[in-house]
């Protein structure tokens, strides 16, 4: 959902193969998010918006089960993402983004190509 890769990608390099091993280091730091998000959606997104996405998908990559998020809990958690975005273009952090077009909570539930997706 943020990088825009697939789960397992045997074309790329050795390390980058498994999105969640890739991905997870990134995940953890401010800066570190925006260096893995998906280039087709730049300019669609802010900076906190997709720190606060990432937070939730690192919640969901907990090593026990029980302390990942349930999918109800993920959709309430992007909807009241989405809902905290202004439909204007704002100044974040000296970083200038439109958030994405309207979306609803069923766009949420369609399925993925891949059962993970970060």
């Amino acid at each position: 959902m943020l990088t825009g890769r697939r789960v397992l990608d045997k074309n790329r390099p050795h390390g980058e193969q498994n999105l969640i091993e890739w991905a997870r280091p990134y995940l953890a730091g401010k800066r570190k998010v925006l260096r893995v998000m998906d280039a087709r959606i730049e300019g669609q997104y802010s900076p906190i918006g997709a720190l606060k996405a990432a937070t939730v998908a690192v919640r969901c990559l907990a090593l026990e089960p029980k302390h990942r998020p349930t999918m109800i809990e993920v959709v309430k958690a992007l909807e009241q993402l989405h809902d905290t975005e202004s439909p204007k273009t704002e100044e974040v952090d000296h970083c200038k983004y439109r958030p994405a077009s309207s979306r609803t909570t069923a766009s949420y539930l369609r399925p993925l190509a891949s059962p993970i997706a970060v």
